[in-house]
């Protein structure tokens, strides 16, 4: 496997990250499993792993810990991320610094190791002073307990003012963005993957294929596939009888066909298509099985010609995103009546 620079770091890292949202009670409790399917990731030459403290309330965190104990920590990239509740107590979430240093003590707790090599925040919070965020991280950076730290899911002016504030407060800096970004979602091009390289920020896209839209299950004159847990947490995204999903189920089966016609699996052709961004450094994958990690394990190995590329152009336009529900963050200035109507 070859292996991509993140950003400017000088971090070299897999073009595909294990991510780990998958593992815990929410989704694969099989914590033997869950290890069993990190081995193999890193065995393949994975080097980047990828958790967050909400995935099932810590549990994610805890098996990640395990799998790395005993040797495999020093070799591998280890993100996870904060700003998602931890119980119900009102002040266990957010971007404050008070709750950023209990949160990276806890994660370093439970992940068994006692640096983590990329802190993200998970998503913005407006309400917070962006500049409070950034000196707690710069001082878990100044104190060791994290190597970088980067963002995820944040808007385009996010990005841009992350960038000036740390410079002109004299912070340290976000390194890295983690958009979601996939065939269906492509809203990322518009804006954030351009200031990515600007910025000289490693992307981590996730969602590469669509919350499992574009893994195969859907076929042509075949019926929607049983309901899976993502519709009962994300109707938005995936209730079939929504026109924008069915718009989605239309691309697909067009997609499906060009993958037919271009030999290859859809999953493959869907993780080539967001690996070719020349702003991509690692497509953050998350199986829940082993044979889901094997199914996209070979899409390193695919390059997509530019006539396949354009086809996808034909089918899904460059910078659009068929359904808003998948760009994974709404802003409350959206949300929020009182922020529109005085």
């Amino acid at each position: 496997m070859s292996y991509r620079l993140l950003g400017r770091t000088g971090v070299h890292v897999s073009p595909l990250t294990l991510g780990a949202m998958n593992f815990g009670a929410n989704a694969n409790p099989d914590h033997a499993d869950g290890i069993r399917i990190i081995h193999a990731a890193l065995d393949a030459g994975i080097n980047v792993i990828d958790t967050a403290d909400v995935y099932s309330q810590g549990e994610s965190e805890v098996i990640v810990g395990k799998a790395l104990a005993g040797g495999r920590r020093d070799d591998v990239v280890l993100a996870t991320k904060f700003h998602g509740a931890i119980g119900d107590e009102v002040n266990h979430k957010g971007n404050s610094r008070r709750w950023i240093h209990r949160a990276v003590e806890a994660s370093l707790r439970r992940l068994g190791t006692d640096h983590i090599d990329l802190y993200q925040v998970h998503r913005p919070e407006p309400e917070t002073d962006l500049d409070e965020t950034l000196a707690a991280l710069s001082d878990l950076v100044h104190q060791g307990k994290i190597r970088y730290f980067g963002t995820s899911t944040f808007e385009p002016h996010e990005i841009v003012e992350a960038q000036w504030t740390a410079e002109r407060r004299g912070r340290e800096r976000p390194v890295t963005e983690q958009p979601p970004y996939s065939i269906l979602a492509r809203g990322a091009e518009r804006a954030v993957l351009p200031l990515a390289r600007k910025y000289g920020l490693g992307v981590l896209p996730w969602s590469p294929l669509a919350g499992g839209w574009l893994s195969g299950r859907y076929r042509k004159s075949e019926p929607d596939p049983a309901p899976s847990i993502r519709l009962h947490r994300q109707p938005g995204r995936h209730d079939p009888a929504l026109p924008a999903n069915q718009r989605k189920r239309e691309a697909v089966e067009a997609l499906t066909d060009l993958a037919d016609e271009a030999g290859l699996s859809l999953i493959h052709l869907s993780l080539a298509f967001v690996l070719r961004h020349p702003a991509v450094s690692s497509v953050i994958i998350g199986p829940r099985t082993l044979d889901h990690l094997t199914s996209q394990l070979g899409a390193v190995e695919v390059t997509l010609t530019d006539e396949v590329l354009d086809r996808i152009d034909d089918i899904v336009p460059p910078g659009v995103t068929i359904n808003p529900a998948d760009a994974g963050y709404e802003p409350a200035s959206l949300t929020d009546p009182a922020q529109r109507r005085s």
